[in-house]
């Protein structure tokens, strides 16, 4: 059985490289154009640029992938980030591997990296389940949205 198998995700399918050396599963990240330990939060991830490329319009050069900002002093590491145009955060994405639950502790999490990154839309993604926000500033409240819009829009 093949990784992507066992780790069926709620995303269209994609062409994404995977290829095994030395033992060991990697796949290609097109946004650091390397080949990274296949993990089951990375195969999130992978698959997770792919719907963020093809569904959703964004230009790759606008996705940051697993940079690292700091929050109270302390060193946190975001999954991904879509820059708007301007250079300015538009999408903050939480990814957790498809056996993790999305629990209260994981909205805390984007919420409190988002009090330093300041995005509009927020995204968690299991790859199994997608939840989208809207982030309103004035009454510092998250709204659910049913998708995240194509980008431009």
């Amino acid at each position: 059985m093949q990784f992507y198998d066992m780790y069926k995700l709620n995303f269209p399918s994609y062409q994404i490289p995977i290829k095994n050396k030395e033992n060991k599963m990697l796949v290609f990240d097109s946004i650091r154009k390397k080949w990274v330990s296949l993990i089951p939060e990375e195969w999130v991830r992978v698959n997770c640029i792919q719907f963020l490329i093809n569904e959703k319009k964004i230009p790759k050069s606008l996705i940051s992938v697993e940079k690292e900002f700091k929050l109270n002093n302390l060193k946190k590491r975001f999954d991904i980030v879509v820059y708007n145009k301007n250079g300015k955060v538009h999408v903050l994405v939480e990814c957790k591997a498809p056996t993790v639950k999305i629990k209260q502790a994981v909205f805390n999490q984007i919420s409190k990296y988002n009090l330093v990154l300041k995005s509009k839309y927020l995204m968690i993604t299991n790859g199994i389940n997608h939840y989208f926000f809207i982030m309103n500033f004035k009454t510092q409240r998250i709204e659910f949205l049913k998708e995240l819009p194509s980008y431009g829009l």
